[in-house]
């Protein structure tokens, strides 16, 4: 269904075998279809070209014919060929199914420049994947997160600071600090989202609007808007937003957060899940597979291992956009494409992380808390509890010799302090310590 343009860039840019991801040949037919509405109704488009245009935009936006698009992401850097194998494809198809000859300069790619129509879409894929996938996904874990807390609540553990046992805390009290991260990353997308969501349409070649009127860009946002049910604004600089990719870059850094944060979960989850015997062996996360092909009955936590490569995929992609973001020349920037790949990527592989992480890893971990109550009880960093009382040096020597002799920090405590049992279990109970003073 495509034409010569597109098929010189398959011939040129022979590279990767990556292609545009759906979620933008997406955005590309919904600019296409907002731009034949304007056009129509300022009447420069016969409704006839215009609904033909539609019609064959509509069909792509639902799925089909994403197989003619098959140019590699390393490309040209403004994505000119991407834009003209989108107008190619509309413009074949409409002609066909209309009898009409729709051109796919004239008609398809009517006031609009492949310089301010590219990073547009980029645009509305990266808005329409965080709205519709990402950010009810990372509510997803929020929202299961939030119910093992309510399961494990009042579950003292010990707590740990370089790995190191410390000071004790609840089970909830740990997860609470997932929950907590997970929701200001949500307030970081939300912040990218209110820069996204503005266009560059209108401004054309250059930013200076060359062939198009001077309220075509804010109609083609509200056609968007309409279309998609989600905000979009005209851009109040063009020669910023065909340029540059602040908006772009600070989605990819907001992604990267909640990468981070991902990565210190799912951490968590594995080092509370190891051994079961020779390690910490404090939780049990749910046995999904196999977990190697010599040892029989060894179980891996899958889970977090795929998420953790998903973290590091997504760090990994921002460097690339970070590097992409510094390449505006002049009136244009030159690897849109690229970024466009991987920005989308990247928001596609969060959402899923989060999905498996919560249903898989999360929801039906299980309690080892024979294993939590015993390491409790052999606690030595317990006696930090009678600093005030005993003072730190005293403290110390108790922990030392706990520690070196194996037992419990009471026991020790009575040999070596002139407090009696009852006052000592007041200071030294595990739960009484997880409990602020305030």
């Amino acid at each position: 269904c495509y034409g010569a343009q597109t098929q010189r860039a398959v011939n040129n840019f022979p590279v990767s075998g990556l292609v545009l991801p759906e979620s933008m040949i997406r955005a590309l037919a919904l600019v296409k279809h907002a731009c034949a509405t304007v056009n129509e109704n300022k009447g420069k488009l016969d409704s006839r070209f215009a609904n033909a245009i539609r019609q064959v935009a509509d069909e792509i936006i639902a799925g089909q014919y994403h197989d003619q698009f098959p140019i590699d992401i390393f490309q040209t850097g403004s994505g000119t060929s991407s834009n003209m194998n989108m107008n190619e494809v509309i413009a074949h198809i409409a002609s066909q199914q209309s009898g009409l000859k729709v051109h796919p300069n004239d008609h398809v790619n009517m006031g609009q420049s492949s310089n301010d129509v590219f990073p547009s879409a980029i645009h509305v894929a990266v808005v329409l994947q965080v709205v519709e996938h990402l950010i009810p996904s990372l509510q997803h874990l929020q929202s299961v997160i939030h119910g093992k807390m309510q399961q494990v609540k009042g579950i003292v553990k010990t707590g740990r600071t370089h790995l190191m046992d410390a000071m004790p805390i609840t089970l909830d009290q740990e997860l609470s600090g997932w929950l907590d991260q997970l929701v200001h990353c949500e307030l970081e997308l939300n912040s990218a989202l209110a820069n996204s969501n503005h266009l560059t349409l209108g401004g054309t070649a250059v930013g200076t609007g060359i062939n198009t009127d001077e309220d075509f860009g804010p109609l083609v946002c509200e056609q968007l808007s309409q279309k998609t049910q989600v905000q979009f604004i005209s851009m109040g600089n063009y020669f910023a937003g065909l340029s540059a990719q602040n908006a772009n870059l600070q989605m990819s850094s907001a992604s990267k957060q909640l990468a981070c944060s991902l990565m210190k979960i799912a951490n968590d989850l594995r080092w509370m899940n190891s051994g079961p015997l020779a390690g910490l062996g404090e939780i049990a996360l749910p046995a999904l597979q196999p977990g190697s092909s010599i040892m029989p009955g060894k179980v891996n936590p899958v889970i977090p291992e795929s998420v953790t490569m998903v973290a590091a995929q997504i760090i990994g992609n921002d460097s690339t956009i970070t590097i992409g973001a510094q390449s505006g020349n002049f009136e244009l920037n030159v690897m849109l494409p690229v970024i466009a790949y991987n920005l989308l990527q990247s928001i596609q592989l969060a959402a899923n992380a989060c999905t498996i992480l919560a249903d898989k890893a999360i929801k039906d971990f299980s309690v080892n808390q024979e294993k939590l109550n015993e390491a409790l009880d052999r606690n030595p960093i317990l006696v930090t509890a009678l600093n005030e009382v005993i003072g730190y040096e005293k403290g110390a020597a108790i922990a030392k010799k706990a520690y070196k002799e194996g037992r419990k920090v009471l026991d020790v405590a009575l040999e070596e302090t002139d407090l009696d049992e009852e006052t000592l279990k007041r200071y030294l109970d595990p739960f009484v310590l997880t409990k602020s003073k305030k």
